[in-house]
């Protein structure tokens, strides 16, 4: 007798993930709630946060159904000044005071230092925000920037053929001068990668600084 056709066993993804999207403001709010033991999985409660969560599993939290948030993504310009972070220990404005009636689970996708501003995405779909932070994605970021003096064409050059950093090598996709008044100071660099103050350093490293950075792209 034929041995019958196995069903295929349907997606899965661990409790913490699934708790992300259905509210949890980050990964240690989710953790937080499994290890309280606050979290019910089809009506048997779970405290391991990366035990498998079948795809349509009912979840419970303190006894209430959690349904799933509506997964949104937002392009801010964000400006300089403010954080990143939903919170500042230093009392310092955040994105996030920017954004009326943010939904729940929203978070910055990389960062953008204090003093630079231009676009950030946030969002609340895990999946969206791991692929664009995923170093293998090699997504580029567009900035133009203005530096204290003009650069010459060499040090320009530079920035393309790479320079050494203290956390390894960097190389600027593309270089150009921006149009306008002060055209001479503003360049437009981009690059794939995302290491703290990476493009500031960079500048340093061939013999400028920047003065202002936004980005575009």
């Amino acid at each position: 007798m034929p041995t019958p056709p196995r069903r295929p066993t349907p997606p899965s993804r661990s409790l913490e993930r699934v708790l992300l999207r259905h509210g949890a403001a980050s990964r240690a709010e989710a953790r937080a709630l499994v290890l309280a033991r606050r979290v019910r999985v089809d009506g048997r409660v779970v405290a391991d946060p990366s035990a498998a969560v079948r795809d349509g599993a009912r979840i419970e939290i303190d006894g209430a159904d959690a349904r799933p948030i509506e997964r949104v993504a937002i392009a801010l310009h964000k400006p300089a000044g403010c954080v990143t972070t939903a919170r500042d220990p230093e009392g310092r404005p955040t994105v996030f005071d920017h954004l009326a009636d943010a939904p729940r689970g929203l978070r910055a996708v990389g960062r953008l230092d204090l003093d630079t501003s231009g676009l950030l995405v946030l969002t609340n779909d895990t999946r969206l925000a791991d692929r664009i932070a995923d170093p293998r994605s090699r997504i580029p970021k567009t900035y133009e920037l203005r530096t204290r003096s003009k650069l010459s064409d060499a040090q320009l050059a530079r920035l393309c053929d790479g320079v050494e950093l203290a956390d390894g090598p960097a190389r600027a996709l593309s270089v150009e001068r921006c149009a306008g008044p002060e055209r001479g100071r503003w360049i437009a660099l981009a690059i794939d990668e995302g290491r703290n103050r990476e493009v500031r350093r960079m500048i340093h490293a061939v013999g400028g600084e920047v003065r202002e950075l936004v980005r575009v792209a």
